[in-house]
């Protein structure tokens, strides 16, 4: 599964012994990189997973989706413990590299319905507040978790082609439209939404943000190195492109951060608080 995703471009070719040296040099500095992503995300996704499983027990509705979300995070994580610690021709390492293309895709799905879940509460507040049910939820989560792992055994079945590539790019681009759509909808139905508190509303927003931020600048590497078939800059594309990726949980903890009451709020204000410092440094003295 590794060979088929990630070292493709390596397969089949002749190298010297600077250039293996090169790729050893390359390849340390890439599990550094892997190592403080884990040393970082592991304990802030815990924290967050934590955090919002509180919620829970004080009666308040939970954010299950995000809370899905992080637990993809977390499998991930692990996955790249056990990709850090073994050998790269190592069955086990193939296995857990299958394990985490599958955490991977299903954060895709998870980010999808966040995004939907928000723009739902503003656009569709009173559709939303009699559908939504731990039923309806439980189903929409298992129907999330099954369909990346069906995928994948496809794709892996499939071996190694142009197509398969073409199929992930297809994939990972999908969901870029549904992102700005939501947000779209979200921001013009903003004025209309009067059963929404204000602090409620910002915080939708700001997660909306966020979670298009997060796919565009992290998943868009990948979907550019699925699709160029120039070898030329392939390799470099493709190490830049996966290890944004890795960066994915990271960036999943600050949903966490935007999901509790005030702290958009206190975000805005520092900002608007340095911006009012900043002009009264640069207004002349009289």
């Amino acid at each position: 599964m590794e060979d088929s995703f990630i070292n493709i471009t390596s397969q089949n070719r002749s190298y010297d012994d600077s250039t293996t040296i090169y790729f050893n040099t390359e390849q340390k500095i890439l599990d550094v990189v892997k190592c403080i992503i884990i040393c970082i995300g592991l304990p802030l996704t815990l924290v967050a997973i934590h955090g919002f499983c509180s919620l829970v027990r004080n009666d308040h509705v939970a954010p299950i989706y995000i809370i899905n979300l992080l637990i993809s995070d977390l499998i991930q994580l692990c996955c790249m413990i056990v990709e850090v610690v073994l050998p790269e021709d190592s069955i086990i390492t193939e296995i857990f590299f299958f394990i985490y293309f599958w955490g991977l895709t299903a954060s895709v799905g998870f980010m999808m319905c966040v995004a939907m879940e928000r723009y739902l509460v503003i656009a569709w507040p009173l559709w939303y507040r009699f559908r939504r049910t731990i039923k309806t939820s439980v189903v929409v989560c298992v129907v999330v978790w099954t369909l990346p792992l069906f995928f994948l055994v496809f794709v892996h079945f499939l071996q190694y082609s142009q197509v398969t590539h073409t199929i992930f790019a297809v994939f990972f681009l999908l969901p870029f439209p549904l992102f700005i759509f939501f947000l779209r909808g979200t921001v013009k139905a903003l004025s209309a939404a009067i059963s929404v508190p204000a602090d409620e509303k910002r915080r939708i927003v700001a997660i909306l943000v966020l979670v298009l931020l997060i796919y565009t600048l992290l998943f868009l590497p990948t979907i550019i190195w699925f699709l160029v078939k120039d070898d030329k800059y392939n390799d470099a594309l493709r190490h830049v492109s996966f290890m944004f990726v890795r960066l994915s949980p990271l960036a999943d903890v600050f949903l966490y951060v935007f999901s509790r009451k005030g702290a958009v709020d206190k975000l805005l204000a520092s900002l608007c608080r340095c911006r009012m410092d900043s002009d009264d440094r640069n207004r002349p003295t009289a």
